[in-house]
């Protein structure tokens, strides 16, 4: 879980709100690449993959795992921190209306590349719950989360399946069930 002095705030959902930084995420779990290889991976330029790693380690969303002398210069490898998501819950509605919209083209892009025949998952749901049963919702997703990062494997590694996950939950404001 971060904190305050790990600079994870409400700026962190804005953060996230860019479809390169939502790649740049998903890409650097259960692995670490600086701004160059990343780049190569996405089409991006380094300077333009650069800038984005740097938003998201401001934040907290990425870590620096090391630094090293590369042509005269430093290059920086980072990786997802997993414990950041949590941190995220915050925001204005603003917040979570760009990153949904974000992650809504980010689920498109990879429905496209769904192994056809394959087995998933589904729901959708908007929905009265007891507060303690959202409560037990949350800490679920906390420990899905959990597994999804602690068990990601690099790309291609055998035995392993490329997958898909977004999950986004959110205590909806209070309307009266009568108007």
């Amino acid at each position: 879980m971060l904190t305050s002095d790990n600079r994870a705030d409400v700026s962190g959902l804005r953060a996230l709100a860019h479809p390169v930084r939502v790649r740049l995420l998903s890409m650097l779990t259960a692995r670490t690449m600086s701004a160059t290889e990343a780049a190569r991976e996405l089409g991006q330029t380094q300077a333009n993959v650069s800038y984005h790693m740097r938003q998201l380690h401001a934040v907290g969303l990425l870590e620096l795992v090391e630094e090293t002398s590369v042509h005269g210069g430093r290059a920086k490898r980072y990786r997802h921190n997993p414990g950041s998501g949590e941190a995220m819950s915050t925001g204005s509605t603003d917040d979570y209306v760009a990153l949904a919209s974000v992650l809504a083209e980010e689920l498109l892009r990879r429905s496209l590349e769904r192994q056809p025949g394959s087995r998933g998952g589904f729901t959708d749901a908007e929905m009265w719950l007891p507060a303690e049963a959202w409560e037990r919702v949350l800490h679920l997703a906390s420990q899905l989360g959990e597994i999804l990062h602690s068990e990601a494997r690099a790309p291609g590694t055998a035995g392993t399946v490329h997958a898909s996950a977004t999950l986004m939950l959110f205590e909806m404001a209070q309307k009266d069930p009568g108007a």
